[in-house]
């Protein structure tokens, strides 16, 4: 599926910020957020593997693709969501997680989602937010390969392993604490 520019039909949005078991998690708590699939994007070789990509030699990073109804989550409220719940300051890494696949990238669909991008880390860089420089990667999509079955809402089904517990349980209360409106109701 296609990004699209009109308003009444699903949008796709692909981004990177860390390890996707975290915003696979965060963004399916999103109202108006219809599927997230966790995957790879933006790397060189076909149809990649969980291990090859974790070797940092595929140029992947782990990603999540969103179908969202821009009707209730516009882009620029799901890249609010996006520069609020990662930090954007760390070159590939997110915490403990290290390597090109953990980096931040917004990939642009279209021109529309290129230029909103753009102006929503100059609104980031302008708030303060972080004291470090933002070097969040903002490119064009060229690919995207969904995850191993075994990553797919893989904080649902391992909500009691420890990394859920230490690192994605806060990013969670972030979500609901900064963005509790726009969390579904089941999520609160």
């Amino acid at each position: 599926m296609k990004a699209q520019d009109n308003k009444n039909e699903f949008q796709v949005a692909t981004l990177a910020g860390g390890c996707f078991w975290c915003t696979d998690a965060l963004f399916n708590r999103i109202k108006g957020v219809i599927s997230v699939v966790p995957g790879y994007a933006g790397g060189k070789i076909e149809n990649p593997s969980y291990e090859e990509v974790g070797s940092g030699d595929t140029g992947h990073a782990e990603a999540i693709q969103i179908i969202l109804d821009p009707k209730t989550i516009p882009y620029e409220k799901l890249l609010e969501v996006f520069w609020h719940t990662h930090d954007p300051t760390t070159l590939n890494r997110q915490g403990a997680d290290t390597g090109t696949q953990y980096r931040s990238v917004i990939f642009y669909h279209n021109q529309m989602q290129k230029n909103i991008a753009l102006v929503s880390r100059e609104k980031i860089k302008k708030e303060g937010l972080y004291k470090d420089p933002i070097v969040t990667e903002i490119v064009p999509f060229t690919n995207f390969y969904e995850a191993e079955e075994n990553h797919k809402r893989y904080y649902e089904k391992n909500h009691d392993y420890p990394y859920c517990a230490i690192v994605i349980d806060p990013k969670i209360q972030k979500l609901i604490n900064k963005f509790g409106k726009e969390v579904k109701e089941e999520y609160k």
